[in-house]
């Protein structure tokens, strides 16, 4: 059988030492957009010869892993899914982080998919055979629920219960075409070393990414490290039933800026009994999507531009969020939740009514700018300088440190996102990883977010520099796998061997991107954030709007890609190209003719085709003629 043009799964050399199982195509992660690849493949080009594996215990990717309570989607239900398998029956506006979940593992069953997913497995490593113009991946069998672990938590379980608990066995399978879905939210950042203490505290420290269900709350003192969007959501479940928290200290460097949601229409009840029914059967929802999708299209404009449109909006919205602020927040933390740097800079906060200023009020909650500086057995210690607004840290730098009572120390402060792909390592033809190569271009980047050179037939979906910051993520997934699928067609269909994207046009790519977005606020609102790192890359912001984006991948540049044709695929080509010239010549030929009989080419066409007509109802004429008079 040949491999390398073959449609189908199968074990190759399947009595010799060293077989190995061939895929026609592997998908890393069975998140949302290993779903939505794997769903599209069928749906449009009738192709199920793939599998998709996970670490993970669970479908879902990033919402199967994050279950701290009170997580949410803060892009509502219908514009947060895909245009092919809307969610417009949701029970609310935003969905829980379950309604994911449940909504994610309809899909895969409505697309007869949930077959194809194998869990508990990892794919460790991926390189390039270019003898064989296949990919080698390394598969980690894994024992179940260790692959929920973070990186450095299954670090510290296997010095403590060995490699053997973790990792069952391995196997190297092959594959034509490779797609990664691993995402960006992967990684939590793990608790700072520089911080001492951990070992000798009493209560439970763990980060909301990964939170422990059996974890006592009720009646407990717990610090939050971070006010991002994780930590607000945490904030406001754990003083109500059922965590009823004894007491939060809520640990902030820099404010957020906090935009009001929408709310349920007629309040949470009335759109939980008829929300379904109006936006599902009555197709509202499908409405509702369009003037969510338009309006964040203008929310880019009005914000993340650095033109005189985008300023003034800047300064109008800045003006509304901060009257907003002042009406909800209690006074105290006014000057502490004001902040000094441009709205849109860094991720922003999407909070409800009521919602996290409202919470403030609460007399168990307190909010500080002041520093982790260690922890004790039996609570943390701060230091005594507060951070923010600047004029409070010169008021308290000569203040001690204070010691906070806690039982549990909740770390919400993000994750590693500026290292796409991890843990996975993929070396191209010229056996250097992509990160080595990324390293050495100044930062992760892909062209379109997709695709590196020397890495043939490799796919990325959700890579690096495809988040706008104002639109829904499940949008930009859409336009990445649709650019994905048209793209390895041809491969499928036996016409194509291998294509890549020439390595000129990638680093072309990738310079106009980051030149772009130092003219955006990501790049020079004055915060410091997650979208980029120390040395300045931003591998994280798409510095244009989500229409630009998708129409770059709707509508691809083939000239942009290196294709190289299988001997079927060339005969193809060849044939076309001699069509395209033939219908040239004639073009050529029937022009000089019209003009030599004085005639204009129009003109003779359509004498032609009348005169071709003719012919033919007289054809079907005499067949008419010759049928009846055999019946009769």
């Amino acid at each position: 059988m040949d491999t390398k043009h073959s449609r189908t799964i199968h074990v190759e050399h399947g009595y010799d030492k060293n077989s190995y199982t061939y895929y026609p195509i592997l998908i890393v992660g069975a998140g949302e957009s290993g779903i939505a690849m794997a769903c599209r493949l069928k749906q449009k080009l009738g192709f199920d010869q793939f599998r998709i594996f996970d670490r993970q215990s669970g479908v879902g990717g990033t919402w199967w892993i994050n279950r701290y309570p009170g997580v949410q989607c803060d892009v509502p239900c219908a514009f947060y899914s895909f245009s092919w398998a809307p969610f417009y029956d949701a029970t609310a506006v935003y969905p829980s982080g379950q309604d994911i979940v449940k909504y994610l593992h309809r899909v895969a069953s409505k697309f007869q998919i949930v077959d194809k997913i194998q869990l508990n497995t990892e794919v460790t490593g991926l390189r390039w055979l270019e003898s064989e113009k296949l990919w080698e991946a390394t598969l980690s069998y894994m024992a179940p629920g260790t692959g929920d672990l973070g990186e450095k938590q299954r670090r510290e379980y296997i010095a403590e219960h060995g490699k053997d608990a973790v990792y069952l066995k391995q196997e190297k399978v092959r594959a034509k075409i490779a797609i990664s879905g691993v995402g960006g939210l992967v990684e939590p950042k793990a608790w700072p070393d520089s911080i001492p203490g951990k070992d000798d505290f009493k209560g439970e420290v763990f980060h909301s990414a990964r939170w422990k269900e059996d974890a006592k709350i009720r009646d407990k003192d717990v610090v939050i490290v971070g006010t991002g969007c994780s930590s607000v959501q945490v904030m406001q479940a754990i003083l109500d039933e059922p965590y009823n928290a004894k007491s939060v200290t809520q640990l902030m460097r820099s404010p957020p800026w906090c935009t009001p949601k929408i709310d349920d229409p007629k309040g949470r009840e009335w759109f939980a009994q008829w929300g379904p029914t109006l936006f599902g059967r009555f197709r509202l929802g499908f409405l509702f999507r369009m003037y969510v999708f338009f309006t964040a299209e203008l929310v880019w404009f009005q914000l993340f531009l650095n033109n005189e449109y985008g300023v003034k909006g800047r300064e109008q919205a800045e003006k509304a969020l901060l009257a907003r602020m002042r009406r909800r927040a209690p006074k105290q933390y006014h000057e502490m939740l004001t902040p000094d740097y441009s709205v849109g800079c860094k991720r922003r906060i999407f909070d409800p009514s009521p919602g996290w200023y409202d919470s403030m009020h609460d007399p168990r909650y307190r909010l500080t700018t002041q520093t982790l500086k260690g922890l004790q057995p039996d609570g943390v210690v701060l230091s005594g300088r507060q951070t923010y607004p600047p004029s409070a840290e010169e008021d308290s730098k000569d203040s001690e440190d204070e010691f906070v009572p806690a039982d549990v120390v909740v770390l919400a402060n993000g994750f590693d996102i500026t290292t796409w792909l991890h843990p996975l390592q993929v070396v191209g033809r010229d056996g250097r990883s992509i990160q080595d190569v990324w390293k050495e271009r100044g930062g992760p980047q892909a062209y379109l977010g997709t695709a590196m050179d020397e890495c043939p037939n490799f796919f990325i979906i959700f890579g690096p520099n495809t988040a706008t910051g104002h639109s829904s993520v499940i949008l930009a997934i859409e336009n990445m796998v649709e650019h994905t699928l048209l793209l390895i067609e041809p491969i499928l269909k036996g016409n194509v061997d291998t294509i890549e994207i020439r390595r000129e046009k990638e680093i072309a790519f990738t310079q106009k991107i980051q030149r772009e977005l130092k003219d955006t606020v990501f790049m020079s609102g004055g915060c410091t954030s997650w979208y980029y790192d120390d040395n300045g890359w931003n591998s994280t912001g798409y510095p244009r709007s989500q229409i630009d984006f998708g129409l770059r991948c709707l509508f691809p540049k083939y000239g942009d890609w290196h294709f190289k044709y299988t001997r079927q695929g060339a005969v193809k080509r060849s044939l076309w190209r001699a069509m395209r010239y033939s219908a040239l010549l004639a073009l050529i030929l029937g022009t000089y003719w019209a003009r030599k009989s004085g005639k204009s080419l129009t003109g003779m066409i359509k004498e032609r085709a009348q005169t071709g007509i003719k012919d033919l109802l007289g054809m079907v004429a005499a067949a008419l003629a010759c049928v009846q008079r055999r019946v009769y």
